[in-house]
């Protein structure tokens, strides 16, 4: 009886011709032979699910190639066979050549009836996607009193209120301490004032202890806020004290329920999206399903004159002439390569590298060098022209595709993006992240099946059937962009319904503490 030898498509996947290393679908174990190009191939060493199997010889120094880009440099030879990873490659430091401009693409005009979510419309012409009360602390010696007011409205108490989705409470470890003109200092105000203008709060409470170097009116003074956001301010000390200051913000919030509860919903259009975008834990799936799929997503949304946001600057490290050759001009071009600059000088004053990034989940997932995870990354920006470029936590106003700059620690990052005025998140994870981010709600999509129905509970899509071969990227991409109007229009995702999202909020610190 003869025995065929299973092809390697069957068993992994080539993502560009020319490409040096293969991804594994399933576990290969040493000894399996497989027949590629018509030739056999023999694995030489155990090959997990997910991880790089050499299809092509590479000399020790000689670059290693997928999605048709290096991914880093041979350490020792690897053989056709060979499991890649960590133990024979490593960094590419080759300097990269930076066009502007020359892949400058504009998704094609929809056709049919123009698209339109459920939304909240507020007096200054945004568009929020929920209905929350924020407690914003200008500092962290008044996190506790905020928690404790909020959590006076936990439970039946809002079940009088259904068209209010919560109040939260913002609450983070500075405020003080800080020299007031420093960056640190003026991102924080930065985030603060960003989470106060964001149209997800109908109700704000700003509430400080009367003594720090950010004080509570600091956070409103020059914000044009909207007529119809209730806003008070409490100051711990003037209050009387923690009870006095806790019965005073409860007050406070009481009152303004009967006005935020009678808000209704309305039509929209879906140009007045604002899509914040990010990944984490990430495997090796994750250039190949979900985030392909989220950049079919954000170009139907640009394409419909929404906007939308890749951010983590760590995690674009090595693929970023792929996003400046989008660039509507070279000035956005540059603006991008300034902060990776930025994040390479950072990086070495702590003594490390950008290269650090990988974390132990990315390697076990798959993931050996920044450049492999980058590259998967920015495929969360699909092939839009990239409008602008922003700063940490500072508003954004261009439509379209836009980049801003946070670090690659996901709570951060995602703080930044909300601040900044994404009222809808997609998150795609090929470990298993649990991020909720409040008052903006987060669609988790998952890179794998196999992780999909470990955590099925926590998880709202599934792109891991492109690897199995029932879906197509496009056909999840479009399953992306429809729950984004789902959501955005009231459904609830799978982190609202445990309600996350108060605790990660996390700016970013940066500076020295006094």
């Amino acid at each position: 009886m003869t025995t065929l030898t299973p092809a390697l498509h069957d068993n992994a996947i080539l993502l560009r011709p020319g490409d040096d290393v293969v991804v594994t679908t399933r576990d290969l174990q040493s000894g399996t032979a497989l027949l590629h190009d018509g030739e056999p191939l023999t694995v030489a060493q155990s090959v997990p699910r997910g991880h790089k199997l050499a299809v092509r010889a590479v000399p020790a120094g000689g670059q290693v190639h997928k999605y048709g880009q290096s991914i880093g440099r041979a350490t020792r030879d690897i053989a056709v066979g060979d499991h890649v990873h960590t133990h024979n490659l490593g960094m590419d430091d080759a300097a990269r050549d930076y066009e502007f401009g020359t892949a400058r693409v504009r998704p094609p005009a929809p056709t049919g009836p123009p698209r339109t979510f459920q939304g909240y419309r507020r007096g200054d012409g945004r568009w929020g996607t929920r209905n929350y009360i924020g407690i914003l602390t200008s500092v962290n010696c008044s996190a506790s009193s905020a928690k404790l007011i909020a959590d006076q409205f936990r439970g039946p108490v809002l079940e009088a209120y259904p068209h209010v989705d919560g109040v939260m409470a913002l609450t983070h470890q500075s405020g003080c301490g800080l020299v007031p003109a420093s960056e640190g200092a003026q991102m924080m105000l930065r985030t603060l004032r960003g989470y106060a203008a964001h149209p997800n709060f109908a109700g704000l409470l700003v509430l400080g202890l009367g003594c720090e170097m950010l004080p509570a009116q600091s956070l409103l003074d020059g914000l044009d806020l909207p007529d119809d956001k209730l806003v008070r301010t409490l100051v711990i000390q003037e209050s009387g004290g923690i009870r006095k200051t806790v019965r005073a913000g409860v007050e406070a919030i009481t009152e303004m329920l009967p006005a935020i509860d009678a808000l209704r919903r309305e039509p929209a259009p879906v140009s007045e999206l604002v899509l914040g975008m990010n990944c984490g834990g990430s495997d090796g799936y994750s250039g190949i399903t979900a985030n392909p799929a989220l950049g079919h997503a954000s170009d139907l949304l640009v394409a419909h004159g929404g906007t939308t946001i890749l951010a983590e600057t760590p995690e674009v490290f090595g693929a970023e002439h792929l996003l400046t050759r989008r660039a509507v001009s070279e000035e956005v071009g540059q603006a991008l390569l300034r902060r990776i600059d930025w994040w390479q000088q950072y990086a070495a004053h702590g003594g490390g590298s950008l290269d650090n990034n990988p974390s132990p989940g990315n390697k076990a997932g798959g993931l050996t060098t920044i450049l492999e995870k980058s590259l998967g990354a920015v495929a969360k920006g699909g092939s839009a022209e990239l409008a602008a470029v922003y700063e940490y936590a500072e508003p954004v106003t261009a439509k379209g595709f836009t980049f801003m700059d946070t670090p690659g620690y996901d709570p951060v990052s995602v703080t930044g993006i909300v601040a900044g005025g994404s009222t809808v998140v997609v998150f795609t994870t090929g470990r298993g992240s649990v991020l909720g981010c409040k008052p903006t709600p987060s669609i988790k999509v998952s890179t794998n099946t196999d992780m999909y129905l470990r955590m099925a509970e926590d998880i709202d899509l599934n792109a891991g059937r492109i690897v199995d071969g029932s879906a197509t990227i496009a056909e999840v991409g479009e399953e992306i962009f429809e729950k984004i109007i789902a959501v955005a229009s009231g459904e609830q995702t799978v982190s609202e319904e445990l309600d996350l999202g108060q605790d990660e909020f996390i700016p970013w610190q940066l500076g020295t503490v006094t």
